[in-house]
């Protein structure tokens, strides 16, 4: 009955609406007016479309390390004494005053509880990759990283992160949903307090969605569940929260979502006429062609499952995975 439920109301069963999606942004994102111009770099998909969906955190550690806006711009320069955060009109040095505000906001930050993180692209404090880096008044690369992102993301590896640009990809897009989901639920859980009775049943809700993204990984989180008489509880619970986010930062792909819709479609193989078989095959088969998008053939197959009561796949997050209003496998 309890899978049955879940299959029923997908992410929303797993959902507690006292534990909100919690995503930290750089407030310009929002239209805040905390640029170095003193205007804003708005992104529709993050202040309308996920809105409604999401409790933001807005940060701009610029702004609240004491720059002002308007400001004078600032940029990363290496001039042989290490990176060092600067403003080149006036050569004042942010670095240590970044760094300080950075360890006290991030504090700040983990007793909020977040689930996932949106950066400003190429920004010298906010920028999570690819960003320029000066030497003696030239570019010397592009392999730097934003001071602050920098410290967020070394003291909080698993949590999932994304610049606004890259969430233009509807496949980065869709990644960096269902990791922001899957945050949520294991803090939800350990908050509630996780058992390994609870860890197992986490591990059966997910297992097809894990194996979309990588099925070694998936292997190796099967035999950690399996094996778990032989560790603590807490080294147990931090190797699978360790193991899940490193296995849901692969991106699926057509060929990892075919061979789990054909997986899942062997549960039906004892149900299912020839003719819903072959209409099944078929949206299968033109997905991983290219014809129509991931939506169709998991549609076809979910009403198959729930049709036939299918009761391991009624309880996989697979096939409803989150809110159908972003519309993020009518994409893929």
């Amino acid at each position: 009955m309890i899978a049955r439920r879940k299959s029923a109301q997908g992410w929303r069963a797993w959902h507690d609406e006292k534990e909100p999606l919690r995503l930290g942004v750089s407030s310009c994102l929002l239209g805040e007016l905390v640029r170095f111009d003193g205007g804003h770099t708005r992104d529709r998909f993050v202040s309308d479309v996920l809105d409604p969906w999401v409790e933001w955190v807005s940060v701009c550690p610029e702004v609240e390390v004491g720059m002002g806006t308007p400001r004078p711009t600032i940029r990363i320069e290496d001039n042989g004494a290490g990176e060092r955060l600067v403003s080149p009109k006036t050569g004042e040095d942010f670095t240590d005053r970044m760094n300080g505000y950075a360890a006290g906001k991030l504090d700040e930050l983990d007793a909020l509880g977040l689930d996932g993180y949106i950066f400003k692209k190429s920004s010298p404090s906010c920028g999570m990759e690819r960003i320029t880096v000066y030497k003696n008044g030239m570019r010397a690369h592009r392999r730097g990283v934003g001071l602050f992102a920098a410290q967020l993301m070394e003291r909080w590896p698993n949590l999932p992160v994304e610049e606004e640009g890259r969430l233009n990809d509807p496949g980065l897009r869709e990644n960096f949903i269902e990791r922001v989901l899957c945050r949520n639920r294991w803090r939800v859980a350990v908050k509630r307090g996780l058992t390994r009775r609870r860890l197992i049943e986490f591990h059966t809700a997910h297992k097809l969605l894990i194996r979309a993204h990588n099925e070694t990984g998936y292997r190796r989180l099967g035999a950690l569940v399996g094996s778990s008489g032989t560790l603590p509880d807490s080294e147990l619970f931090a190797k699978y929260e360790e193991g899940f986010q490193a296995c849901l930062r692969t991106k699926p792909t057509i060929k990892k979502h075919t061979n789990v819709l054909q997986h899942a479609m062997g549960y039906l193989k004892n149900v299912l006429d020839t003719y819903e078989k072959h209409e099944l095959l078929t949206a299968i088969e033109d997905y991983r062609k290219g014809l129509v998008p991931l939506i169709v053939p998991l549609t076809l197959l979910g009403f198959n499952v729930n049709r036939h009561s299918v009761d391991y796949l009624l309880g996989q997050l697979y096939f409803d995975p989150h809110p159908k209003e972003l519309m993020l496998r009518n994409h893929s």
